[in-house]
């Protein structure tokens, strides 16, 4: 079964804002981990960072060793996340893993093309279909997500919806403190969602809002070990520990107003295979909507 943990994503994110500079030598052990994938660092990150500039970064989550796996995987979580000093907004932008493109002339699903390259390839990719320019990736190893969360404490929700799943139930409108193995379940259901992969987004989103709050109110909580080898184990980034540290000092204040959406389309079969066909219209109004997003 196929994992969308966004979440998860949001806090490696909220690491590298709140955790840098406040226990370096820790942190520093942590990013050569994250680093040890790409040896090319991102130059605009750490030119816009250092001048306090509004960034974009692509957050990818792939199922690589979750329950036993072991191959490379695709990216079934892909999100935007763009973080604007200026304004004070943090504004995330859910991709669609079956979003409709072309590689190579092949029709292929967006999802692919981690799968068919690397973190990379699918920052170009993405780069391509939204008109945009992105500043960097993180790359999540969806393994890491009861670590990550019970590192923190657990996290707390209000469910959009009421059901269960896997041994766990949720009310609509109710508070619910989950430790990680409930969170997974709380992001992982999308067949009795009447919104389908798009309710499970909203979901996860919700968690990633909840984790960001509570490690601000509580940024030592990112730095303890268990995060920390949490973190180091499951990310991949081509981030760099100055842009790190930029973000942590000059970006504090980005998770003030936080901005969620979607990126929406229609199902089509093609040759038997189940995609997502983006209109031109919601391509343009997802594409203004990040660019506006760093103004």
């Amino acid at each position: 079964m196929k994992k969308v943990l966004l979440w998860i994503l949001g806090v490696a994110v909220t690491l590298i804002v709140i955790g840098g500079g406040v226990a370096a030598l820790a942190l520093h052990n942590t990013t050569s981990k994250i680093h040890s994938m790409d040896s090319s660092l991102s130059k605009a990150s750490d030119t816009k960072t250092s001048a306090g500039k509004p960034v974009s970064y692509l957050l990818l989550g792939t199922d690589t060793g979750a329950l036993g796996r072991t191959e490379k995987g695709r990216t079934d979580t892909m999100m935007v996340m763009s973080v604007n000093p200026n304004t004070k907004t943090t504004t995330m932008v859910s991709l669609q893993r079956d979003t409709k493109i072309t590689i190579d002339g092949m029709t292929e699903k967006l999802n692919a093309a981690y799968a068919l390259g690397d973190a990379k390839q699918a920052m170009t990719t993405v780069e391509q279909l939204l008109d945009i320019k992105l500043d960097g990736y993180l790359l999540v190893n969806m393994k890491g997500l009861e670590q990550l969360v019970d590192a923190v404490g657990g996290v707390t929700v209000k469910s959009p919806l009421t059901f269960s799943y896997e041994g766990y139930s949720f009310t609509e409108n109710q508070d619910v403190t989950m430790n990680g193995t409930e969170a997974l379940a709380f992001s992982r259901m999308r067949y009795d969602d009447p919104r389908g992969d798009y309710g499970r987004q909203i979901r996860q989103q919700l968690v990633i809002e909840a984790v960001m709050n509570k490690l601000k109110a509580d940024p030592k909580s990112a730095l303890n070990n268990d995060f920390l080898d949490a973190v180091s184990d499951n990310v991949r980034s081509n981030i760099s520990l100055t842009s790190m540290r930029n973000l942590a000092t000059k970006y504090r204040d980005t998770g003030e107003t936080i901005n969620r959406d979607q990126m929406t389309g229609t199902g089509v079969m093609i040759d038997g295979v189940s995609y997502q066909e983006m209109s031109q219209d919601e391509i343009t109004r997802v594409h203004k909507e990040i660019v506006n997003a760093e103004k």
